[in-house]
């Protein structure tokens, strides 16, 4: 409908007559058929515009099917020749060639103009049947023959004798409450001369504690790894009959968070010293918090201040080595002042460290000079790929030579090449691609292709202004290329806002923070991370002591 069209409006029964009426006139089925599917199509693009929250993508997938253009092919628009700007046609784009293997040159044949077909995906690992040695956290049980040992003669032929053979395995799964809970009734004898009581003791798996150190480890793993609420957790426990109130899971984790605390404040020195940091932000609710936001805005209407409102999460992935060091920070600072403040914490005899993040300005640090900044290339190619649909060929060629770019670092990982050697092979193949991608960028704003102001000028403009950070990795060894790594991380307290909605206040914001930053640690260390919250709290005092000893990679030599 045009702007000033006059808006059509029908009752579902005048809808019903008019399709009635269409039904009774002289046309052919397939002209009936077809009018009355247009019509109930009117009524429900109305309806899903109007009473619900419906996307554009979603709704023109829901009319139209399927999306664009698949990565690494065309869309085809025989009845256009400017898929640009609408300036006048713009110049074919080449397809990116495959990445030759690193120990090969690059091919000097021809390459075609048809889109090779896309290869086919492995599939995902860990779908299929799991061998015995696939739970290292299962409890072992040894059965043994009642009747039959080794040495003895063979109960069926009676001639042969018996030896032992590797032991079979058999795996079973059972069901429990998160807390399970044991009653102990412990007999009471009175002297009926003294009148002194005499209670039987408690065995010793019983302990000395209400909640074991499991049962807290147990809780925060729910908690700070699955994302379930404390209510949530309770109404669960009630319904298995073994009901623990949110206020005591919280009493209990908190005691886990001053157990393992000497650990994270190990850690956040250590990931100081980190050679690479990848960092992104996402937004937190703490009540308390947003208390202070309601005078803050009275403040600030009233002229009197202009203090910050907004909250954030931060995730700073620190890589050393083969090790990842994991820390979330949640409260008003973003992720470049969060970086910022570890960053006082590195020896200043140390190199400058790899920075990468996406371009917003609250990556920023303070000064950027201690640092060497790259900028996400995934980012990049997102901004041509949100258009792609608009502007089909221009785009796809800024994908296509990214896919080439993202290919040869795949190639990359899966030999295994040392920094200097990932460098040079990017060098030798990814760089003439970028080269000329940057060149045609330019020719595309130089010659009036492309509209500044256009998402496609927008597109282009972002490329070119970052250029120099976008391809770090051309330029530095171990420069990565995306911040996947941060993102994929920042996840988990994504999942916990979900679900939880919100912290309490900024102390209980701090303790999930030290927690979630533990246990992913933990978990990136590949290590068993129920098992390493008992053992911090089982040896609470040597922890103490010696926290360096204690940290993921290294507590097992402690527990020994």
């Amino acid at each position: 409908m045009e702007p000033n069209a006059e808006e059509i409006t029908l009752s579902d029964q005048e809808r019903d007559e008019l399709i009635e009426r269409v039904e009774s006139n002289r046309l052919s089925d397939g002209d009936r058929q077809l009018l009355v599917k247009l019509i109930r199509c009117f009524f429900w693009v109305t309806f899903s515009l109007r009473e619900t929250k419906i996307s554009l993508q979603r709704l023109k997938k829901a009319l139209f099917g399927g999306g664009g253009a698949r990565r690494g092919g065309h869309r085809d628009d025989p009845g256009s020749d400017d898929p640009g700007s609408g300036d006048g046609p713009t110049p074919p784009a080449t397809t990116a060639e495959a990445p030759p293997p690193p120990d090969e040159e690059p091919s000097t044949e021809a390459v075609s103009d048809d889109p090779p077909p896309p290869p086919e995906k492995p599939p995902r690992p860990g779908h299929g049947r799991r061998g015995s040695q696939g739970y290292p956290g299962a409890k072992t049980v040894m059965c043994c023959h009642e009747q039959l040992k080794a040495g003895e003669r063979c109960p069926r032929c009676g001639r042969g004798h018996l030896y032992e053979l590797p032991s079979g395995v058999e795996i079973r799964f059972d069901g429990e409450a998160l807390l399970t809970a044991v009653r102990y009734e412990v007999e009471k004898l009175r002297c009926s001369g003294c009148g002194a009581i005499f209670t039987a003791p408690l065995p010793e798996q019983a302990g000395t504690q209400k909640y074991s150190a499991r049962a807290r480890a147990v809780l925060a793993l729910s908690r700070y790894y699955l994302g379930l609420p404390w209510y949530r957790l309770e109404a669960f426990q009630s319904l298995v009959g073994m009901p623990v109130s949110d206020a005591t899971q919280w009493d209990q984790v908190e005691r886990l968070v001053g157990d393992v605390y000497p650990v994270y404040n190990v850690l956040y020195r250590e990931a100081a010293q980190s050679e690479v940091f990848f960092q992104d932000d996402t937004t937190v609710r703490v009540l308390a918090l947003l208390e202070e936001n309601q005078s803050r805005r009275t403040q600030a209407q009233a002229g009197q201040s202009k203090e910050r409102l907004g909250m954030h999460t931060t995730v700073l992935v620190c890589v050393q080595g083969e090790r990842q060091i994991v820390l979330y920070l949640s409260g008003r600072a973003h992720a470049g002042e969060n970086l910022t403040a570890l960053l006082t914490e590195r020896d200043p005899k140390r190199e400058k460290p790899l920075v990468m993040s996406d371009a917003l300005s609250c990556n920023t640090l303070a000064d950027e000079n201690q640092v060497i900044r790259c900028y996400c290339l995934e980012h990049a190619c997102r901004q041509c790929k949100d258009i792609a649909e608009h502007f089909p060929q221009p785009c796809q060629r800024v994908i296509d030579d990214l896919s080439a770019v993202f290919a040869h670092e795949a190639q990359v990982r899966a030999q295994g090449l040392s920094g200097q050697a990932r460098l040079a092979y990017h060098q030798r193949h990814s760089e003439p691609i970028l080269r000329a991608l940057k060149r045609w960028l330019e020719q595309q704003q130089a010659d009036r292709w492309v509209e500044p102001n256009s998402s496609l000028g927008k597109a282009y403009q972002y490329l070119l202004k970052r250029w120099e950070a976008l391809t770090r990795f051309l330029t530095v060894a171990d420069a990565p290329l995306e911040n996947n790594t941060a993102e994929r991380l920042l996840k988990l307290m994504i999942r916990q806002r979900n679900n939880s909605l919100f912290f309490a206040s900024a102390y209980s914001a701090r303790a999930g923070d030290v927690l979630t930053s533990l246990i992913a640690t933990a978990t990136e260390a590949g290590i068993n991370v129920l098992d390493y919250l008992v053992a911090l709290q089982d040896n609470a005092t040597a922890v103490l002591a010696r926290p360096e000893q204690w940290l993921p990679w290294n507590y097992t030599e402690a527990l020994a």
